[in-house]
């Protein structure tokens, strides 16, 4: 279960090339599913436009149960995107796992803090963007300021708990699910025995984990709303 991974050094920086494949491998299923659903658009859609009308309104649902659609409307494409491609990438690791000369290859790339870290970094960093273009920089600091001064502290640290929840909450829930599955593979390994007693609990476990993966999705875009809300809506 303890798997190494293949570390390249590029100007300093280590890239690691599993979690390199594996981003752009969910980017490029997203940018298809997202092409072949709006290709030939119809006013009666079926099949993969029904689909994406589905997604479509589902986000606007989310965006609209968290803020006044005149503010949340903006952010529409981004709730579709975030959650297609989180999605997408919780699945991945579920089929199978590619380990090639100790190295973990193919896995969710979610499954790695590293990635969700910063996921979430990048949506708490974007709040701030909005909260500041929309409400103006002094009147965004105010925010930090209310309703006590003394509350500045806390408002900071709320920031980094949003921040490392958002996160560790979708990792921890993606990973375990992975390392449960990986467990009961191995024991399909062991002999007939093995078999018997793998085999039905991997399928409840994988059937388990695509509900799991779909529910963080979910999770991770409602949060996303709600902590751009809280930056963008004058009734916070």
């Amino acid at each position: 279960m303890h798997h190494g991974a293949y570390v390249v050094d590029l100007l300093g920086l280590k890239f690691n090339l599993g979690n390199v494949l594996m981003i752009t491998v969910a980017s490029v299923i997203v940018f298809l599913i997202a092409v072949l659903s709006t290709r030939r658009l119809a006013m009666k859609p079926t099949g993969m436009q029904n689909f994406m009308e589905w997604v479509m309104d589902f986000v606007k649902n989310i965006i609209k149960s968290t803020m006044d659609w005149k503010d949340g409307g903006r952010f529409h494409a981004l709730g579709i995107t975030i959650i297609m491609y989180i999605f997408v990438s919780n699945m991945l690791g579920l089929p199978f796992s590619v380990v090639i000369d100790g190295n973990l290859w193919w896995k969710s790339p979610t499954a790695d803090p590293a990635i969700t870290l910063t996921l979430a970094t990048l949506v708490v960093g974007l709040s701030h963007y909005y909260g500041v273009k929309l409400k103006g920089t002094r009147e965004y600091g105010k925010e930090f300021l209310r309703p006590f001064w003394f509350m500045f502290p806390i408002k900071i640290i709320e920031e980094f708990a949003n921040t490392l929840t958002l996160g560790l909450r979708l990792y921890g829930n993606i990973y375990a699910g992975e390392i449960l599955l990986g467990l009961l593979a191995s024991g399909l390994a062991t002999g007939v025995g093995g078999h018997l007693a793998a085999f039905i609990p991997m399928l409840a476990w994988q059937g388990f984990s695509i509900f799991v993966g779909a529910i963080q999705a979910f999770i991770f875009t409602m949060l996303t709303m709600v902590y751009l809300s809280h930056k963008v809506s004058h009734d916070h």
